[in-house]
């Protein structure tokens, strides 16, 4: 018989958002994979709105912190950009993003040991 625990019911969002943050450009660049780096930033279009060009769409690679400047959108981490590319809810966000660096919902890193 295989022990499989039951999903996480807690989400950490705090420490997934670190865990992120730690890997944000490579995880910018399969979010966003037209954008570049530009400094402290990642310069994108908008996959939200018909954006031509980059430029308004930044998000800063040191904090997590986002905004479109032409349309005023902006968030404060990964789980909330996550959450806007892909027009879902922050649990659901929080989730995939986990999913993305390796950790659980609540924020323990997965493949532990078995039991």
């Amino acid at each position: 018989m295989i022990f499989e625990p039951d999903p996480p019911k807690t989400i950490d969002f705090a420490a997934i958002n670190r865990a992120a943050l730690a890997r944000l450009p490579e995880i910018l660049s399969r979010l966003l994979p037209d954008g570049r780096i530009e400094g402290h930033e990642y310069v994108a279009r908008n996959p939200n709105r018909a954006d031509r060009r980059l430029g308004s769409f930044k998000i800063n690679i040191r904090t997590g912190r986002w905004c479109d400047f032409a349309t005023r959108d902006r968030g404060t981490d990964a789980i909330g950009l996550v959450a806007f590319v892909a027009v879902i809810g922050q649990g659901e966000a929080a989730r995939r993003l986990a999913a993305m660096v390796g950790v659980a919902p609540n924020g323990k890193p997965q493949g532990g040991t078995k039991r």
